[in-house]
């Protein structure tokens, strides 16, 4: 019995050796696997520009192109400048007249909306309800009565009104100065898009700061109480056309 035992067992390992190994590759992680691999297709990804390819808006000749224009106009100013002679004089004039000409930012965000649609509003419009407003759309600053004439002040009115009266833009635009100007105090300067200003000047308290978008109607800041009556406001009002400034009765009317 033992013996066929025997037997048997080495007839069984006999079969084992005979079998042929197979090697078994290990399992690849599942987080190794592509996506393709993953789910048997290629899968569509949604990257528009690769790290290889440059930005469509972005061309790298044009770019070297205008830093080597904007070194030669550099240049060619400050030789214009360093050289004394008489026959680039008209040429000085015109650079120093166009270096004095303020940006007319009213004017370029009034093309852009134009253009593009109105840009993101941050700040809450006005109701219009709310605007007080002469024939030609033009807010008064504030109610009150002339003090001053353009005719004796030769660049704007003195308006009277009541005590820590609330100024008004006359119009829509840029605030491009929000400080103190010498005889005038606290002043509030606002370019529109037609290119005009309008002054404010003789402030007890500026609202506005320099760059702010301005809605026709908003307050730009208070008026200073008067010296003789602490009932009474008065502030200091002008509009610039241009290089001149007009009479502001003739566009606005106070009382």
């Amino acid at each position: 019995m033992n013996r066929r035992v025997r037997e048997i067992r080495k007839r069984i390992e006999k079969r084992r050796k005979a079998r042929p190994h197979h090697y078994e590759a290990p399992r690849q992680a599942v987080w190794d696997l592509t996506d393709e691999e993953r789910y048997g297709q290629p899968v569509v990804t949604y990257d528009r520009y690769s790290l290889e390819e440059p930005h469509p808006l972005f061309h790298k000749e044009v770019f070297i192109f205008k830093m080597l224009l904007s070194a030669c106009l550099v240049l060619v100013t400050a030789i214009l400048f360093k050289n004394p002679a008489d026959s680039l004089e008209p040429a000085r004039q015109f650079v120093k007249s166009t270096m004095k000409q303020e940006f007319q930012f009213a004017a370029v965000s009034k093309w852009y909306e134009k253009q593009f649609g109105e840009p993101l509003a941050f700040i809450s419009q006005k109701p219009e309800s709310e605007t007080k407003t002469t024939g030609k759309q033009y807010a008064v600053p504030a109610s009150g009565r002339v003090l001053e004439s353009f005719q004796k002040n030769g660049q704007g009115v003195m308006i009277e009104t009541t005590s820590n009266a609330k100024v008004e833009a006359m119009n829509e635009g840029i605030v491009t100065f929000a400080g103190t100007k010498e005889k005038l105090g606290k002043t509030v300067i606002i370019q529109h898009a037609d290119g005009s200003e309008s002054w404010y000047g003789n402030l007890g308290a500026i609202s506005v700061k320099l760059y702010d978008f301005v809605e026709t109607g908003k307050q730009v800041g208070t008026a200073m109480a008067s010296a003789d009556d602490q009932t009474k406001g008065v502030f200091y009002f002008a509009i610039k056309q241009g290089d001149h400034f007009i009479d502001p009765i003739q566009v606005i009317s106070f009382e």
